[in-house]
């Protein structure tokens, strides 16, 4: 680790654990299944190979995360979150809300998929009481499954399993529809999103989600 505290503080010694570089970002990485060396190289544009073999061998020494082999035939090395790393998820979630009310997020920014995923469970606010339902997104060759129910989203890698409504499109024209930028009919009319199964499912979408109001900016006057 490139630096320590040393205070007697929980915060502080979490800080110690996962406070260098990238280190939280590959926890991103990892809260929705374990992934490869080059899966994640490919989740964290910037960053170089020998940096990330030195995060992934640190936070493996704290027992952040652990490496897996894969059963044949993959037979592939992959880096999976343990069980008290995986207690970092609701964590990290928490800090992406926290982030979106800043007034200078960069919402032009590149967007892959998977940040779009933990960026839906960050804002998830329905409006009234919500109708469970399965969705599937295709991005490409990639697809992600998102489930409503109980009062509460979970989302994953993968195909979803009997599907309510499958979307298909880029990144940016789903992230539309979730933060309300892109209505479901124009979404459809204009060919951003195509649409397979239950179109009233679809057009409660948008509904499922409402960005935190923006944090005031530094400076300015906050009226009781």
């Amino acid at each position: 680790m490139a630096r320590k505290y040393g205070q007697g503080c929980g915060t502080a010694y979490a800080l110690d654990l996962i406070g260098d570089r990238w280190a939280l970002l590959v926890v991103r990485e990892l809260v929705m299944g374990p992934k490869r060396f080059t899966d994640l190289r490919g989740g964290l544009p910037g960053i170089g190979p020998n940096v990330l073999s030195q995060r992934l061998k640190e936070l493996e020494e704290v027992g952040v995360l652990r490496q897996r082999v894969l059963p044949p035939p993959a037979g592939s090395t992959v880096y999976e979150l343990t069980e008290w790393g995986a207690e970092l998820d609701d964590i990290v979630v928490a800090l992406g809300r926290w982030g979106a009310r800043s007034p200078d997020m960069p919402r032009e920014a590149e967007m892959l998929p998977e940040w779009l995923l933990l960026g839906m469970r960050a804002v998830y606010e329905p409006e009234g009481d919500p109708v469970p339902a399965v969705y599937e997104l295709r991005f490409g060759d990639e697809a992600f499954w998102v489930r409503v129910d109980d009062g509460a989203l979970r989302v994953g890698r993968g195909a979803a399993d009997e599907p309510d409504t499958v979307l298909t499109g880029e990144v940016e024209a789903i992230a539309g529809l979730v933060r309300g930028e892109l209505k479901p009919a124009a979404a459809l009319r204009s060919g951003a999103v195509r649409l397979e199964g239950d179109r009233k499912a679809f057009q409660r979408f948008p509904s499922l989600f409402r960005f935190p109001p923006s944090a005031p900016r530094s400076g300015a006057q906050i009226r009781g």
